[in-house]
């Protein structure tokens, strides 16, 4: 797709996961296969953007899955060489071209600019470049209505 006249993205790192996880071999696939308790913390400025985080909220956290190896393009799921190799799109492998990682967790607690949250597989140092509510059903509007698809 080069020669489309776009830009490369530029993610800014808004925080570091703090966990118990250090090898990414001990990390569960998914957080409720029993990812623990974590914390994020985030860069002061970014304070004002976490003040409507409420406990109980469940959020997702998208982080850069900075030691992954981005030149996979398929996988036996699961590392389950019993099942067929998949294209990395049709699964949640952290080996992907863009290793975005996409964690649903529930706030624990906020303080200042520490968010502490539950079922996060990502392991100690993952940067964190996104979070997002998790939506309802259908019908439920972001906070700014005349945003449209992108806000």
């Amino acid at each position: 797709m080069s020669g489309d006249g776009a830009t490369a993205p530029v993610l800014r790192v808004l925080g570091r996961v703090s966990s118990t996880l250090t090898d990414r071999r001990d990390a569960p696939c998914q957080g409720d296969e029993g990812g623990p308790e974590a914390v994020v913390r985030f860069a002061p400025d970014l304070v004002p953007a976490l003040r409507d985080l409420v406990v109980g909220q469940e959020i997702l956290l998208i982080t850069w899955l900075d030691r992954a190896d981005r030149d996979v393009l398929a996988v036996h799921p699961r590392g389950d060489l019993s099942l067929p190799e998949t294209g990395v799109f049709a699964t949640r492998s952290p080996d992907r071209p863009n290793p975005l990682g996409l964690h649903h967790v529930r706030v624990l607690a906020v303080d200042g600019d520490v968010l502490r949250v539950s079922d996060l597989e990502a392991i100690d140092g993952t940067p964190v470049v996104d979070v997002k509510p998790v939506l309802g059903p259908v019908g439920d509007r972001c906070h700014n209505p005349g945003a449209g698809p992108a806000g």
